[in-house]
């Protein structure tokens, strides 16, 4: 494993800006900047000019993934863990203990105080522009023969895969989804493909305004396409071709093109009732707890964010501090969740991965490194590919032997209540068209992926149609209103005043996106006139 804290403490690429408010500051103050970097320290000038530098250079990358600034302090944004709580805080099936996400979970939020929200905004972009500066460094070095074309190519692919990840982040917070107009012409985000390193290219950004969401989409699968072709490692906490193709089995049930999904997810996908991947090995852990217990290695894992006891987002942001009732606990499971008949009451997922009540809360159990806070971040499973694909299959073909094996595959390994065509007896359940297949694939999308970021994704993609029960930001429950009976499970005996008391926000609301940040638009002509509606 790579020593992330030599890297922290003696590579500086002293011009990569966290935002384009920033990078002006930066730039104006570039001369006292480099007069004033100690001996020990690795300019962007000198980056590239040697493999191992180089090397450093991409973890600088990564280590931009895992860790940004929030206030002057490091801590877990974007995907350190920000991404993930953020995420869940969006949505129902988790709740807020705390002030911390309040801004977020009960959509309170505006351009200038709700700082969870800017500094999603300003780190995504801080880590895309470290990308672009390392897509151009080793062009730079392949050409003056530091490296070869092919190390050049795998470096750029895994910067790319990256600038990927962030770019969709932003997308499904800041812009609407894909089916909001029939040609996704609506606004999506800056789509930033080049280096903002001097005063030129800040002068370039500030010209820059949104793309559209097909726009940009296309960018996002053109860098895909890349990593994917051009990749040579294959590593957990590192950019892989298998972790390139998975990506695009999301970003293209995002785009609701289904026919993409499966074409994407036929490439890592094979079998009839027990599935693996012919690309990366990769295959669902023998028990739902395995991808967390093993979180360091698996083979159901395709992608996660490094974090080790000695380099994580610390005490007041490592996930297993968000998440666990032992620690600081900003996050337990909603009783919206936990009392759902759809989710059995032997089911494996609520035994083993979630645990007793700590102040009157249940809690998950996914992040088990209580004293450490090393456990990584879970980008992508392979469970995810299985249930993308399931539910592409649905969408296009209906109810499939193929599509019922890809959901059971996921549920099958936690109880033994499972799907079945009409007419079978119990402990089966029943599907007898393709809206049940679907409704049946969201619901265990919550079940599998609870506390892992995942539930506002998939609102974000089926709000506009009202889909599965979806027409918004759903309601929620207010931290205080619950008590420890509330959790009880599959009951199906909900209180509708408890279940309601942060209610629904519909999906024309504006405040189903975020406002761009003030810092950002006071930096940026052009994004100043395309601020959300509402703020």
């Amino acid at each position: 494993m790579e020593n992330r804290n030599f890297l922290k403490n003696k590579l500086r690429l002293v011009l990569m800006a966290p935002a384009l408010a920033l990078a002006v500051m930066m730039t104006s103050c570039e001369k006292e900047t480099i007069d004033l970097l100690p001996k020990d320290r690795i300019t962007e000038a000198s980056a590239f000019q040697d493999p191992e530098r180089i090397q450093l250079a991409m973890l600088g990358v990564y280590d931009a993934a895992q860790t940004g600034f929030y206030s002057g302090a490091q801590r877990g944004y974007p995907f350190g863990a920000a991404s993930t709580s953020q995420a869940d805080m969006r949505g129902e099936d988790m709740l807020n203990v705390a002030a911390f996400y309040a801004f977020t979970y009960e959509s309170t939020f505006n351009p200038t105080t709700s700082l969870n929200n800017v500094y999603m905004w300003e780190t995504l972009y801080g880590m895309i522009n470290k990308a672009n500066i390392m897509i151009e460094g080793v062009k730079t070095a392949a050409a003056a023969g530091v490296i070869t074309q092919e190390q050049a190519n795998s470096y750029e692919g895994e910067a790319r895969f990256l600038r990927a990840l962030a770019h969709h982040e932003l997308l499904i917070h800041f812009a609407r989804p894909y089916n909001e107009t029939a040609d996704a012409s609506h606004r999506g985000v800056p789509y930033r493909r080049t280096a903002i390193n001097d005063p030129a290219s800040v002068d370039e950004a500030k010209a820059l305004g949104r793309h559209s969401v097909k726009e940009s989409y296309a960018f996002l699968l053109e860098d895909l396409d890349f990593a994917e072709n051009n990749i040579t490692i294959n590593q957990l906490t590192r950019a892989s071709k298998g972790a390139a193709i998975a990506f695009k089995t999301r970003v293209r049930l995002h785009m609701r093109d289904w026919n993409g999904v499966i074409s994407e997810a036929n490439k890592i996908v094979s079998g009839t009732e027990t599935f693996t991947s012919p690309v990366g090995g990769y295959a669902l852990t023998a028990t739902p707890d395995g991808p967390f217990v093993g979180n360091k290695g698996n083979k159901e894992s395709i992608f996660s964010i490094l974090n080790s006891t000695d380099d994580n987002p610390g005490t007041n942001a490592a996930l297993p501090v968000m998440y666990s009732g032992a620690n600081r606990g900003l996050v337990a499971i909603s009783p919206v969740i936990w009392n759902q008949p759809f989710w059995p009451v032997q089911d494996l997922r609520r035994t083993t991965l979630a645990g007793d009540f700590y102040g009157g809360e249940k809690y998950t159990t996914k992040y088990k490194d209580l004293t450490g806070w090393s456990d990584n971040t879970p980008i992508i499973r392979y469970a995810e590919v299985l249930l993308n694909l399931s539910e592409a299959i649905a969408r296009t073909e209906g109810v499939t032997d193929k599509s019922l094996a890809l959901l059971n595959s996921v549920r099958g390994r936690a109880t033994s209540e499972v799907y079945v065509r009409s007419g079978a007896s119990a402990p089966y359940l029943n599907i007898s068209s393709a809206n049940d297949l679907l409704q049946a694939i969201m619901n265990e999308r919550r079940i599998e992926f609870l506390a892992e970021g995942m539930r506002w994704r998939d609102i974000h993609r089926t709000a506009k149609n009202g889909e599965f029960g979806v027409t918004g930001v759903p309601a929620k429950v207010a931290y205080g209103a619950v008590k420890t009976t509330d959790w009880v499970a599959a009951s199906g005996q909900l209180r509708p005043a408890l279940f309601t008391s942060i209610p629904a926000i519909p999906y024309a609301d504006d405040r189903f996106l975020w406002p761009i940040p003030t810092s950002e638009i006071t930096t940026n002509p052009v994004l100043a006139d395309q601020q959300n509606p509402g703020f």
